[in-house]
């Protein structure tokens, strides 16, 4: 039997053949809600909002999907076992745009796009008519601009 697999670690997708007569332990994965606090320069600190119980998590766990979660607020955490694996995001976030230059008039009618600066740091295209102070919707998955929050 043929059975592709998924490196838990690594996220890896390995095949292997095995014999249809083997078993296999069952893998302990649970997903637990932690406020996300803050981070530094190799960690990331969740609590446990029950027991006020702090879990540090490696930003090389997490990677740059850790820019999407504001401090304060709730995050999916797959664990296996104690272990941390990944954050679960939702597909979009709302965040406000801290700075971006002023768009030129007369240039509205052409998809013309600007860099914008995030409240997260990230920096991205967005249309001229954002401004600064303005929220913004984006897509997790792509770290594109979706539309303007109203």
């Amino acid at each position: 039997m043929r059975v592709s697999c998924v490196n838990l670690e690594s996220g890896a997708n390995v095949e292997h053949a095995f014999s249809s007569n083997l078993t296999f332990p069952e893998v302990d994965l649970r997903k637990r809600s932690l406020q996300y606090l803050y981070k530094d320069g190799k960690t990331a600190t969740f609590m446990e909002p029950a027991t006020f119980d702090q879990v540090e998590i490696p930003l090389s766990i997490l990677g740059s999907d850790i820019s999407y979660v504001k401090e304060g607020e709730s995050a999916s955490i797959l664990f296996w076992e104690d272990r941390a694996l990944s954050i679960d995001l939702p597909p979009k976030v709302v965040l406000t745009v801290v700075q971006t230059d002023p768009g030129v008039k007369g240039n509205s009618a052409t998809n013309i796009f600007k860099t914008a600066v995030l409240e997260n740091g990230l920096k991205l295209k967005v249309p001229l008519f954002v401004n600064a102070g303005d929220k913004i919707r984006v897509d997790t998955r792509t770290g594109e601009y979706i539309e303007r929050q109203r």
